[in-house]
C-alpha cells in the first residue's frame, strides 16, 4: 500500500494511475489533515509526499512521523519542486528515504519507490539481536535499551546505530554510511551523515561516546 500526499490534483492523480498499472495499491490524499486521517486505520508500506502543502508542509509531517514510535519505520520519498542542495539535505535530515523533483517520470519514481522497498526488505532478512556496552539492540522490534530504559530512534538512526555496531572497531566512511543507510552517493548529501551521527548521539546519552569520530574520514564504534 502506497499512500501519496500531493496537493496538485493533476499529479496525484497521474501517479495514481501509474503505480495502481504496476500493481501497487494506493491511497492518495490532497490535505495532511486527510492523511492523518487514514493514518489511524493503516500504515502504508510507503509514503509518497510533498513538501509544500496547504495546512502544513511537508518536512513538519516528515518530522512528526519520525519522532513517534508507531510511524518512525515507514519508508518516505519526498517530491518536492526544489531541488537545491539545502532542500535536499533538510529532507534527508529530517528522515526521508529518498527524494524526486519534478518534474519526474514515472518510470524513473516507480524504480525509486521499488528500490527503497528492496533496501528495507534487505534490512528486514538479517535481523538480530545486538548488544554494546549497556545497549541491548532488537532489529526484529526495531528497539534500543540502555541498561534502565527504552531510546527512541528514527529509522535512519537506528540503522546508522547497527551498522556501526556490527562493524565495530572498524572505520565507516560518510560515503560507505550514505551508501548503505541511504542509497546515496552523491557529494552534495554527505552533510547528512554529521548530523544524524550527532542526533543519535544525544540520544544514547553515555553510550553515544563509543561513536568515535575520525577526523576527515568517518566515524568507528569503540
Amino acid at each position: 500500500m502506497v499512500y501519496i500526499l500531493e496537493d496538485d490534483d493533476n499529479i496525484r492523480k497521474l501517479i495514481n494511475y501509474s503505480l495502481k498499472s504496476q500493481g501497487f495499491e494506493v491511497q492518495d490524499f490532497a490535505l495532511p489533515s486527510a492523511f492523518w486521517s487514514a493514518l489511524q486505520t493503516k500504515n502504508p508500506d510507503l509514503l509518497l509526499l510533498d513538501i509544500m502543502l496547504p495546512e502544513e508542509d511537508g518536512i513538519s509531517i516528515l518530522k512528526k512521523l519520525r519522532s513517534n514510535p508507531k510511524t518512525s519505520t515507514i519508508p518516505v520519498i519526498m517530491l518536492t519542486a526544489k531541488d537545491s542542495e539545502y532542500d535536499v539535505v533538510t529532507g534527508l535530515d529530517s528522515g526521508a528515504d529518498d527524494y524526486v523533483t519534478k518534474p519526474f517520470g514515472m518510470m524513473t519514481l516507480v524504480s525509486r519507490i521499488k528500490a527503497v522497498l528492496r533496501r528495507y526488505e534487505k534490512t528486514d532478512s538479517h535481523k538480530e539481536l545486538l548488544q554494546a556496552g549497556e545497549l541491548k539492540i532488537d532489529e526484529n522490534q526495531h528497539t534500543v535499551f540502555t541498561d534502565t530504559h527504552q531510546l527512541f530512534l528514527t529509522v535512519k538512526e537506528f540503522d546508522l546505530l547497527v551498522l556501526l555496531v556490527k562493524n565495530r572497531g572498524n572505520v565507516l566512511t560518510r560515503e560507505m554510511l550514505l551508501e548503505h543507510i541511504w542509497d546515496i552517493s552523491a557529494d552534495i548529501e554527505s552533510r547528512t551523515v554529521d548530523v544524524h551521527i550527532r542526533t543519535l548521539r544525544q540520544k544514547l546519552g553515555d553510550a553515544g561516546n563509543a561513536i568515535e569520530t575520525i577526523r576527515g574520514v568517518g566515524y568507528k564504534f569503540i
